[in-house]
């Protein structure tokens, strides 16, 4: 089967004044794809027309095309953005330049889905050197969304992350049937606080009130009187599931262990 690359798709004439950002990290370690589904595009193109200290990543004229990367360590890439650039602001250390949105390609934008691998350290690429290396692997039929649940030993989310995914489908269903023990973690200053669900609706329930209050009724967190500060540092994890049939005091006796083991009465956020 014949390979699709993506200037197949895009059509784009002058491949010598084009550039390409492979989008990683930005700052404060937010991950880009987080930030594309919490629909927060602003801070996705400030990253896009960002310069370093030294160097300038486009000129003026040129065509820019932003990729995010859909994983860590993972050679799939989304397509978020194609601009031109119309003023160089002679900034460094900041974004560094004007741009207009090709319109024209915004009917891919969330949709378009390349593999490629990046030899380079380098991000911000020359097309012309690696457009023929990105291939098409999925044109989505609508805007990308991977919020499927991904299995309770593998969540760990952010207050954002949570409060955007605990309404879909797959994670209330995985949630609401569920006793179980859970984690968060203060990621600003390692502290931790342990807790357990074994009523209506189980986790799902226990969750959704720290996604309106931030404290769910915990002392220790109501203590913090600081909403922006959870909504900004919190993660959330599960330690341990059990049947909805399980006895609750078996559930409150895990909590106890795993308040022991992670010493959260001592140096976090437990109480009791």
């Amino acid at each position: 089967m014949s390979v699709i690359k993506l200037n197949d798709i895009l059509r784009l004439e002058n491949i010598k004044n084009v550039k390409i950002r492979f989008n990683l990290m930005f700052a404060n370690n937010w991950n880009p794809i987080e930030v594309f589904k919490n629909n927060e595009i602003k801070t996705l193109l400030e990253g896009q027309y960002w310069n370093y200290n030294k160097n300038k990543s486009y000129r003026e004229g040129q065509i820019t095309i932003g990729f995010i990367r859909i994983k860590s360590n993972e050679n799939y890439w989304l397509l978020f953005h194609i601009g031109r650039i119309t003023k160089d602001l002679q900034i460094l250390n900041g974004i560094g330049y004007e741009y207009e949105t090709l319109t024209e390609y915004e009917k891919y934008f969330g949709r378009i889905i390349v593999r490629f691998k990046n030899k380079s350290q380098n991000m911000v690429r020359n097309a012309e050197s690696v457009m023929d290396d990105c291939e098409i692997y999925q044109i989505l039929p609508d805007t990308f969304d991977n919020d499927i649940f991904p299995g309770y030993d593998k969540v760990n989310v952010s207050w954002k992350e949570l409060s955007r995914v605990i309404e879909k489908d797959t994670w209330k269903t995985a949630l609401q049937n569920q006793k179980g023990v859970y984690l968060i973690t203060d990621t600003s200053n390692g502290k931790q606080y342990v807790g357990s669900a074994y009523g209506d609706n189980m986790i799902l329930n226990r969750w959704r009130s720290y996604i309106h209050t931030g404290h769910g009724g915990n002392i220790e967190l109501i203590a913090l009187n600081n909403f922006d500060h959870i909504k900004e540092n919190f993660h959330y994890s599960i330690l341990d599931i059990f049947k909805s049939t399980t006895d609750e005091k078996i559930i409150r006796e895990r909590e106890n262990w795993w308040k022991e083991v992670l010493l959260s009465r001592k140096f976090g956020y437990n109480k009791n």
